[in-house]
């Protein structure tokens, strides 16, 4: 066991919390069309589940619309099924091998449950950074118990520790209100 924390593997497992609350953030639909809002959707094709990325190409034609370029035309019915499956609220239109997806306005009820769900995913990161500077305090507990580190140094780790827990968590809380403004702006 080495006699300090890994201020650099903490950091990394801080960031990942961090960067899938990005992800989960941009599956939240803000009334814009983007091409993330079907990153989650998979499709059964060809025996499997695959992602919608890997059957067709995503566009963004205008600010309101999405479309769908179905490599194999078979699979363009499956497509829309899961689509419309998906509990995203969008109503995909055929168009042979084009499926095209008309973004709707968002009404009030449904921005507030955005953003009440947008907030559980900050919630959520907020605990998993939290969790991982508990495993790096836990860390220094025992290396002083074990007595390879004195008092004042770690005094100063528990510091750093908590000063990298306080900037990860400022950035979600800075992402969050932004993903909060958006969606709920009208």
């Amino acid at each position: 066991m080495s006699d300090e924390p890994d201020l650099d593997d903490l950091e990394r497992r801080m960031k990942g919390a961090f960067e899938k609350l990005r992800q989960e953030f941009a599956g939240l639909r803000t009334g814009r069309a983007t091409s993330a809002l079907l990153e989650p959707i998979t499709v059964k094709v060809y025996g499997t589940s695959m992602p919608l990325n890997q059957i067709g190409t995503v566009t963004v034609p205008e600010a309101r619309l999405l479309a769908i370029q179905v490599w194999d035309k078979s699979n363009a019915g499956a497509v829309e099924k899961a689509i419309r499956d998906s509990g995203l609220g969008l109503n995909p239109i055929m168009d042979g091998q084009t499926i095209r997806i008309p973004i709707p306005e968002l009404n009030e009820e449904r921005r507030a449950e955005l953003a009440k769900i947008a907030g559980k995913y900050a919630e959520q990161a907020r605990i998993a950074v939290r969790n991982v500077r508990r495993d790096g305090m836990e860390r220094l507990k025992r290396c002083e118990k074990d007595a390879h580190m004195g008092e004042d140094e770690h005094k100063m780790w528990a510091d750093e520790i908590q000063e990298l827990t306080d900037r990860i968590i400022g950035e979600v809380d800075a992402t969050y209100h932004k993903k909060e403004q958006e969606i709920t702006q009208v």
